[in-house]
């Protein structure tokens, strides 16, 4: 019994030291002045267009179309992360794509986020 009295003690006396250091470790966290985040957006990517692949029917691709050749060149199928790299979309652009190949009959839904040609 008197062991265990002793080892309690000692946890006790452990604990009160590890508090203090927590405390004066959050006063100096609270010292430090986190930095400002920047207002200026990255600008967008371009997409990245093989010259043969420019112009469907004489004019430039569109959004729907650059979103389909990633697609169609995918052998397992494109991951929202691979589009969005070789798009340079951003998320609601490429959702809007996404959307409008699918009920177009162009695409389909292998598992969640992997798209595949019909």
């Amino acid at each position: 019994m008197k062991k265990l009295q002793d080892l309690l003690n000692s946890i006790s006396k452990s604990l009160v030291a590890l508090s203090k250091q927590v405390e004066k470790i959050s006063k100096q966290a609270g010292k430090l002045q986190p930095a400002k985040p920047s207002k200026k957006k990255a600008p967008a990517k371009k997409v990245k267009i093989s010259s043969s692949k420019k112009a469907v029917s004489g004019k430039h691709m569109t959004v729907i179309d650059s979103v389909f050749e990633v697609i169609k060149r995918s052998r397992k199928g494109a991951t929202i992360v691979n589009l969005k790299e070789k798009t340079g979309l951003d998320s609601r652009q490429l959702s809007n794509a996404l959307y409008k190949l699918s009920k177009r009959g162009m695409v389909e839904s292998r598992a969640r986020g992997v798209y595949m040609k019909k």
